[in-house]
């Protein structure tokens, strides 16, 4: 986290814990997201510059509160979401959310039912990556809740019971590229980070988040992290499943500038996504070559191997914001 961010974070945490034993009660400095995706702007206003995406069941750091909040992520961006977007509660409440049984989405898109039946009321859509609370089950479906309470019943087709997804799960790159490939044709959205529709560094980290890898939101940070690899000419030092990073080369008059990310899937291929998500090639002689990102290459980072074992590259079970360490570290 930036120093500035995290010293902005801790007396913002400091100053609303001071007003709310001042008033006896504790304040809601907390948020978790109650939309199935929840539109993060650059400012508080819906013409502002969307920043990034945030996902039904994800804990936030709320820094400002108003018709607008302005809260930090579990992958410490800040930007402003219209208070339709969070559901505001005590550190308590998010203790209380975080520690429940949950059942998360895992197909590219869904609804939840206000009955256990296709035919009635949709409470809402939901996404891939998505989290509800687990309040038990009726035949093909889990009764699930909603941060701010609602009920309703989404099927289990298209979801699993946390606990039985985690043993479930698998992070290494044959099951990642596999996971890229379900997300192949959805369209490119600038500072979209979800399956309905993502930018390039959107696309890699919603592709993580799905094997419950937490990972920087852009491009430029993410080429930070885990081991940097200079490809050579032949592309052998590269394995499928490592980040491919493009932009400006560096000079002795400007320095180089990553803009863009995909995953490399073998055979001088990379899956990315830029106009929508779809596979590309380095080889000159392969159908798939795209002379421009290859003429942009700039360097590859294996980031899979460092899982949890960097603070950039975390999971659900160790990021601070779904354990709730980013308040300790105020205390």
């Amino acid at each position: 986290m930036n120093v500035f961010i995290r010293i902005g974070l801790l007396v913002t945490i400091f100053f609303l814990r001071a007003v709310s034993l001042y008033a006896g009660e504790e304040e809601k400095t907390c948020g978790i997201v109650n939309l199935s995706v929840a539109t993060l702007c650059e400012n508080p206003d819906f013409s502002s510059e969307m920043m990034t995406q945030a996902l039904l069941g994800m804990p936030v750091c709320v820094l400002e509160q108003g018709d607008w909040h302005r809260i930090q992520t579990p992958d410490n961006y800040v930007a402003w979401v219209h208070r339709a977007g969070v559901f505001l509660v005590t550190s308590e409440k998010l203790k209380e959310w975080n520690k429940a049984e949950k059942v998360v989405v895992t197909a590219l898109c869904g609804f939840v039912y206000s009955r256990p039946d296709k035919g009635s009321q949709t409470v809402s859509d939901v996404v891939a990556g998505n989290r509800l609370r687990w309040e038990g089950e009726e035949a093909a479906y889990y009764k699930v809740s909603y941060p701010d309470g609602r009920v309703g019943y989404i099927e289990k087709s298209i979801s699993k019971p946390e606990d039985v997804w985690r043993a479930d799960l698998k992070q290494d790159a044959e099951s990642i590229l596999r996971t890229a490939y379900t997300l192949m044709g959805i369209p490119y959205i600038w500072a979209g980070t979800s399956t309905k529709g993502m930018d390039c560094s959107g696309f890699v980290r919603t592709v993580l988040f799905m094997h419950d890898i937490i990972i920087p939101r852009d491009a430029s940070q993410q080429a930070l992290v885990g081991e940097r690899i200079e490809i050579a000419q032949d592309f052998e030092n590269l394995r499928p499943g490592d980040l491919v990073f493009f932009g400006r080369k560096g000079t002795d008059k400007v320095s180089q500038k990553v803009v863009h990310v995909g995953i490399y899937v073998g055979a001088k291929r990379f899956i990315h996504s830029q106009g929508d998500v779809h596979v590309s090639s380095f080889d000159p002689n392969d159908p798939l070559f795209d002379a421009f990102n290859r003429g942009r290459l700039l360097f590859a980072t294996r980031v899979l191997p460092y899982i949890n074992k960097v603070k950039e590259v975390n999971t659900t079970l160790t990021n601070p914001y779904y354990q709730l360490s980013f308040l300790q570290d105020a205390e």
